[in-house]
């Protein structure tokens, strides 16, 4: 997964079509001179609409999208025919992509099926023709509607990551090591600080052919709230996780006040995360031996937690019980 491919966040100038005018025609046949009005309907503008794809997974393919204009809808004709619609723009995002209007903040809607549409922007209505504006004091109306105007803003598309389980880590915490041990993910694994630089997804198995998505969030650091380090660009993803795993190394100075900074970011970023259940992971735990898990364990904060070890395996296993037990609430 090349960091440089992963996109979520582009903003766009969309604008629907115009409706197509209305016709002023009148009818004329061969023994009917002077036949009365017979304009029809201008088309609909086009819309703009989103729609959700799973196959799909960032916004790169709207990276270099400056603007996505759908077509005018066609003027009425004769003998009350109404005008072709116009062509409709139907941008496909992933699933977790919200839309919002770029001048306003206004939420428009957002994606978490596949299939699922949402309607960004409404094509303008057609014109009606002459033909309605009929009546017993005028018989030959030479006027029609015009069509209506589309709308035209600027968009935003956000996604964030549709995941069961959210890891939330200093960076080199072993987050990238942990996923690619319980799923067939690769992510990039380095010996150094934001070796991860795009969040990373990994589908973990379970018993009984059961399973659960896992999500690598690149490390958080102390001020992430305010906008230091990568943490503010991808605190999003991790709002829509139903499970935060954190993960604090056993060689840490001190797990517990770890512990307390990565959540006091999450609450200034955004205190309704604090909701989620959570769960701490000690990861590098083949480095302890039975005494020294004794004396961690009484200074943990208090809340469900596992020694774990990608190295060896150890806590795997255990691990994975208690993430599907509060993935299901048992």
């Amino acid at each position: 997964m090349a960091g440089s491919n992963f996109v979520d966040h582009v903003k766009v100038l969309c604008r629907s079509g115009k409706g197509g005018a209305g016709s002023a025609h009148f009818r004329r046949e061969k023994f009917v001179p002077k036949g009365g009005p017979d304009g029809g309907d201008g088309g609909r503008g086009g819309h703009v609409i989103m729609r959700g794809n799973a196959q799909m997974w960032t916004l790169l393919h709207l990276r270099y999208t400056k603007h996505l204009y759908a077509e005018n809808g066609e003027s009425g004709g004769r003998q009350q025919s109404t005008g072709a619609s116009g062509k409709d723009i139907v941008i496909e995002v992933p699933l977790g992509t919200i839309a919002t209007h770029a001048d306003t903040g206004e939420l428009i809607g957002e994606i978490s099926e596949h299939g699922q549409t949402v309607m960004l922007l409404k094509g303008g209505r057609g014109g009606q023709g002459n033909v309605h504006f009929k009546t017993s004091t005028n018989q030959a109306p030479r006027y029609a509607q015009p069509g209506e105007e589309g709308e035209e803003f600027y968009v935003v598309l956000e996604l964030k990551l549709l995941a069961d389980v959210g890891l939330v880590g200093f960076p080199n915490a072993g987050k990238s090591t942990l996923l690619s041990v319980v799923s067939a993910a690769k992510p990039e694994i380095g010996d150094y600080p934001f070796t991860t630089l795009v969040p990373n997804l990994g589908i973990v198995e379970y018993y009984d052919f059961k399973s659960f998505i896992m999500a690598d969030i690149p490390g958080i650091i102390e001020g992430a709230s305010e906008g230091k380090g990568l943490g503010i660009r991808f605190l999003r993803h991790i709002e829509r996780n139903s499970v935060l795993l954190f993960l604090i190394p056993a060689d840490a100075d001190d797990i517990k006040r770890q512990y307390n900074i990565l959540l006091n970011e999450l609450e200034a970023y955004n205190p309704e995360l604090l909701d989620k259940e959570r769960l701490l992971a000690i990861s590098k735990s083949d480095l302890l031996d039975v005494e020294l898990k004794k004396m961690i364990k009484k200074t943990l904060p208090k809340l469900p937690h596992v020694f774990i070890s990608s190295f060896t395996g150890e806590g795997i296993n255990e691990l994975k019980d208690l993430l599907w037990l509060k993935l299901n609430n048992e």
